[in-house]
Formats: structure tokens, sequence, C-alpha cells
């Protein structure tokens, strides 16, 4: 969330308080559900389920390669639970990053590799979550709700002329 104080060079049309983040394909039209956000989100179920479909293949034509390679079924079998794992672990790691903060972002680079090892797993979850919302909506609502609550309440707290209320009541002492 970026906040706005609607200071001079703000540009116009830009509402005063916190902005929404925008999500990848989507901008900021999660918001308001306008803009084609029923047509984007039916183009990424789609596209992140054809490229699922597609890097299956990929990995089938790399399994062949390596039947014809003869190297022998350990190495087929451990290319096989390999994939899977890494493909289980990168789609439980989407999914939680659809909906919390990571909380050690360090340890979320560390799992860099391994999910792109599982890329097949972050399409899946990605493809999953777009059947229902745009990916990471939900957290970025809430983010972006509280963040709209704290600065009206702020807001709602400064009324009136801070100037004209020390003027009102006792007198300041003279500096000097």
């Amino acid at each position: 969330m970026s906040e706005n104080s609607a200071a001079p060079g703000t540009p116009p049309g830009t509402a005063p308080g916190p902005q929404p983040e925008p999500i990848r394909f989507f901008g900021t039209t999660w918001v308001d559900h306008d803009g084609g956000y029923g047509l984007r989100r039916a183009g990424v179920a789609v596209g992140s389920l054809a490229a699922a479909m597609a890097a299956c293949f990929v990995l089938r034509f790399a399994y062949e390669g390596l039947e014809i390679a003869e190297v022998g079924g350990f190495v087929g079998v451990l290319v096989i639970a390999m994939f899977s794992i890494c493909s289980a672990i990168a789609f439980r790691k989407t999914w939680e990053g659809f909906g919390a903060r990571p909380k050690d972002p360090s340890r979320e680079d560390a799992l860099r590799g391994l999910k792109s090892i599982g890329f097949i797993g972050s399409l899946l979850a990605y493809f999953v979550r777009s059947l229902t919302e745009a990916p990471g909506e939900k957290l970025r609502r809430a983010e972006y709700e509280k963040a709209r609550a704290q600065f009206e309440k702020r807001r709602s707290t400064r009324t009136g002329n801070p100037a004209a209320r020390k003027a009102s009541g006792r007198k300041r002492p003279k500096r000097g």
C-alpha cells in the first residue's frame, strides 16, 4: 500500500489515502471488479492450465530421453519423484502465498530453486485460485481495507484548525 497525502503536485484524479497494490495480470481492476476483470480471470485460468499442460509434455519428452539413453530405472524413478515432490511443495507454497505474506523472506528466497523445479505445481495453484478470484486478491483486499479504515480513522480525528484550538485556550509563554 502506498499512502498519498494529496499534497500539491499530486496528479489530478487520485484519491487521498492508501492506494491499492496492483496484482500481476490484473492491475488494480480487482478493487471494483471492473476493466475486464472477469475476462482477465478467465484468461489467467486458461493460460496457466495451458502452460501446465505444455510443461507436462516437455517433462514427458525429457523422460523419454532418459529412456532412450538407457540410464536405468532408478534414475527414472528419482526424476519422477523429484518433480512430483517439488511440484507438491511449489503448489503448497504458492497457495500459502495467496493468503498471507511470507513470515521469513529469506526462507522464501532459499525455496526459489525448488519452486522453479516444481513450476507445474505453481501453475496449477495459479489455475485453481483464478477459478474463484484473482490470485492474491483476498490478501490484498484485506490489507487495502485495513489501510483505508486506518486512514479514515486518522483523518476523522483531525477536525478543525489546530492553530485556532491553541489560541482559544491558554496563552503560550513568550520566549525571550
